[in-house]
């Protein structure tokens, strides 16, 4: 079910009975319904394909973002368009999928505010776990019901409808929608309470990223003494150094086929993403106190190569910079 260079973020140990069902949705959901069931905010690489997912299984979906272009497209496949935020007042479940913490907080203001008819929101946004866990208390508080749902398993994942979902909230409002996270993902992963998902999240992005600098940084130390990239990197598959980073989606170019360091560290997940999801997990361990000197240090790296204007590459690409490839600066 999962795409072959991707992670598979958590063991699936209550794997998703539900999963592709060759019954319509419709068939699992309730016939009593708003004007449009659901309201998609955020159709950017992974939100276009995960509301087109529902659209092919027959959801009545609504559209909006600020790329007039893929919300054509959703139309053109029989998602309504809504012209601004507010006009998803009469969508019963919100989906975000939304670049951060204030792009979520203010889309759930407004839609409040605007008198949101609807029950459930789902955020598949990767956000700070603290604000994620607000913001489900000021749902609550008006008698919506809201999950925490960030993904694993990037586009290629979202466009094949296996993503897998780390899940935040109550158990009863993850079984309302769940049928709706069948359509998208192939693995459903309830984690805990309000926010625990966006902790999963953060938790495996931080050691994903710090894995990934220290499996270039030996690449790069044995290509410098002479040593073939392919048989290190073999000898490391089946040895104590082995990693996702290392036997699935490995930096070296040349390494793997079908992997972003093949193809000149283009798609995947982008550095500037990943600074991202390190910023929101050193920020949230510090709350706690929990020390992250790898993570920090991590960070700062990612942070070098934004500076080198290296944020659109693939997060492999710590290799290049590693070895002072940065493009149209030096290193």
């Amino acid at each position: 079910f999962f795409p072959s260079w991707f992670p598979l973020t958590l063991i699936p140990h209550n794997f998703n009975m539900l999963a592709r069902s060759s019954l319509p949705i419709s068939r699992f959901l309730s016939s009593s319904r708003s004007a449009h069931s659901v309201g998609f905010i955020g159709l950017g690489n992974m939100g276009a394909s995960m509301a087109s997912n529902l659209l092919s299984d027959g959801v009545s979906l609504k559209a909006f973002d600020l790329n007039k272009s893929v919300v054509e497209d959703l139309a053109s496949k029989g998602a309504s368009v809504a012209d601004r935020v507010e006009d998803m007042v009469d969508c019963e479940t919100i989906i975000t999928m939304l670049p951060s913490s204030p792009h979520v907080q203010g889309t759930v203001e407004t839609l409040l505010s605007a008198g949101w008819s609807g029950k459930t929101w789902i955020d598949s946004s990767t956000i700070d776990p603290i604000i994620s866990k607000s913001l489900g208390e000021t749902l609550e508080a008006e008698g919506k019901g809201k999950i925490d749902a960030p993904v694993s398993g990037g586009v290629k994942g979202a466009a094949a409808g296996t993503l897998t979902f780390m899940v935040g909230g109550a158990s009863s409002t993850l079984e309302s929608v769940r049928p709706y996270l069948s359509v998208m993902g192939s693995n459903i992963v309830h984690c805990g309470s309000n926010g625990s998902g966006q902790t999963a999240k953060l938790c495996n992005n931080l050691a994903m990223a710090i894995q990934m600098v220290g499996t270039a940084e030996a690449l790069n130390m044995g290509d410098s003494l002479g040593l073939d990239p392919k048989i290190l990197a073999g000898i490391m598959n089946t040895s104590t150094s082995r990693c996702w980073s290392s036997d699935s989606y490995n930096p070296y170019p040349g390494v793997l086929d079908g992997v972003p360091a093949s193809n000149n560290y283009e798609g995947g997940f982008g550095s500037s993403l990943m600074l991202k999801d390190l910023g929101l997990a050193t920020s949230a361990a510090g709350a706690v106190k929990s020390a992250t000197p790898l993570g920090n240090a991590t960070k700062e790296i990612y942070t070098m190569m934004e500076s080198m204007e290296m944020g659109g590459k693939d997060f492999g690409a710590v290799l290049q910079f590693l070895k002072g490839n940065c493009g149209n600066k030096k290193c």
